[in-house]
């Protein structure tokens, strides 16, 4: 899974506006993002409304696209070991200590 979540701007007539708008005036008003973040929505980092934009992740320097969770403060995140995947189907995790940054696209 990666990071990036686009909206597609379909014309909804909602009052007079278009979900491109809806979208624009929702950019200025992005929630601020959380010290530490997870896209698996059974985490209790997980957090919808961030997620609902397109979040990037710079680590040791170099945007990655691969990041399943992350942590600021305590300096690491969480990518997939290649095609591997535990008992339950979901992919085994490696988690990559170094200096992370977040930010919006």
């Amino acid at each position: 899974m990666a990071w990036v979540r686009q909206v597609t701007p379909q014309i909804l007539h909602n009052a007079g506006h278009s979900q491109k708008n809806m979208a624009m005036n929702a950019a200025t008003e992005r929630p601020a993002l959380p010290d530490h973040l997870s896209i698996d929505e059974r985490s209790p980092h997980y957090a919808a409304d961030v997620l609902a934009h397109a979040i990037g992740i710079r680590f040791n320097d170099k945007e990655r696209n691969d990041v399943e969770e992350y942590c600021i403060s305590e300096g690491w995140i969480k990518v997939p070991a290649g095609k591997t995947l535990d008992r339950k189907g979901r992919p085994l995790l490696l988690k990559l200590k170094g200096r992370v940054e977040a930010f919006y696209r």
